[in-house]
């Protein structure tokens, strides 16, 4: 009969660390989600008991005029927030890795949105827009901004918006920063003895080494203004008139508060998968552009 080897310290202090991590996974994540599937076959409201439905949440999903304007909205704004996020990240790590005075300090204090809680910053603006800004507008006489733009069911998706990039903008920043750091300046030199403009060193030379970096930021960003919560929340309470009901917003709102946990975990499948799609095809977008460069 054979032995069993003896794991090596180096194994067991590999599978002692491993393991704690994968049960951990599994406990909140893993687990959590297969129940949300299982729970968006039933009837159930969050309480008492519940019948299988089978796919009927989701058929009932596609039919629900309420979910579809949300998921309009939550697109809309995911959209325009990762453009702005990451053509405004992209000029200032530009700026701060240039050779400026000052620039650990401006590093450090442009970082300050990114430290504070999305219910923090979304509550000194919902003030600022309620009424600093109009008093200001009746001051100057200046007529839109008298009133507030969160009342408006028109632009009060601008204001959630401007929080949201505002605070996003700091941590994208900081990885375009790292991608800067990584063009070697041979590059550069070699571009400027071919008299290169700086147009044309940013797109020929900077743009095309940074790519990987440009794909990670558009995941990240993507993903993170799609499941925008914090925002809508402290701001709008999804107002007015529902104009800026987000997914996740929804999702919480009547899955928790609105009896409708079955059909509310159905809707929070699909939002998943729309998320994982959205992200494959940016890799493959960026990963394709990255072969041609």
């Amino acid at each position: 009969m054979m032995k069993r080897k003896k794991m090596s310290k180096k194994q067991k202090t590999y599978w002692s660390i491993i393991i704690p991590v994968i049960l951990l996974f599994f406990v909140f994540n893993t687990w959590p989600m297969l129940n949300g599937f299982f729970y968006s076959l039933t009837n159930y409201k969050g309480y008492g008991t519940y019948e299988m439905v089978g796919m009927q949440n989701y058929i009932d999903l596609f039919q629900d005029t309420r979910v579809l304007k949300s998921y309009l909205f939550t697109f809309k704004y995911a959209i325009c927030g990762t453009i702005l996020v990451n053509v405004l990240s992209l000029v200032m790590a530009l700026a701060l890795n240039a050779k400026i005075r000052c620039k650990s300090a401006l590093r450090g204090i442009y970082f300050v949105p990114n430290i504070l809680g999305g219910l923090v910053i979304g509550y000194i603006f919902s003030y600022i827009f309620t009424y600093i800004l109009p008093s200001l507008g009746e001051l100057w006489n200046i007529s839109w901004l008298q009133n507030s733009i969160l009342s408006s069911p028109a632009y009060a998706w601008i204001g959630v918006l401007i929080v949201g990039v505002w605070q996003a903008v700091a941590m994208t920043t900081i990885i375009y920063i790292s991608g800067l750091q990584t063009v070697p300046q041979d590059v550069y030199e070699a571009s400027r003895i071919d008299g290169s403009s700086k147009w044309t060193e940013f797109w020929k030379v900077t743009f095309p080494l940074i790519i990987p970096f440009v794909s990670i930021n558009l995941v990240l960003t993507t993903k993170n203004f799609m499941m925008v919560f914090d925002q809508i929340l402290s701001l709008t309470g999804c107002g007015p008139a529902q104009s800026t009901e987000s997914i996740s917003f929804l999702i919480y709102k009547n899955g928790l508060d609105g009896g409708q946990f079955g059909f509310q975990s159905a809707n929070a499948v699909i939002f998943f998968i729309v998320i994982v799609l959205f992200s494959i095809v940016q890799q493959q977008i960026t990963s394709k552009k990255e072969e041609q460069l």
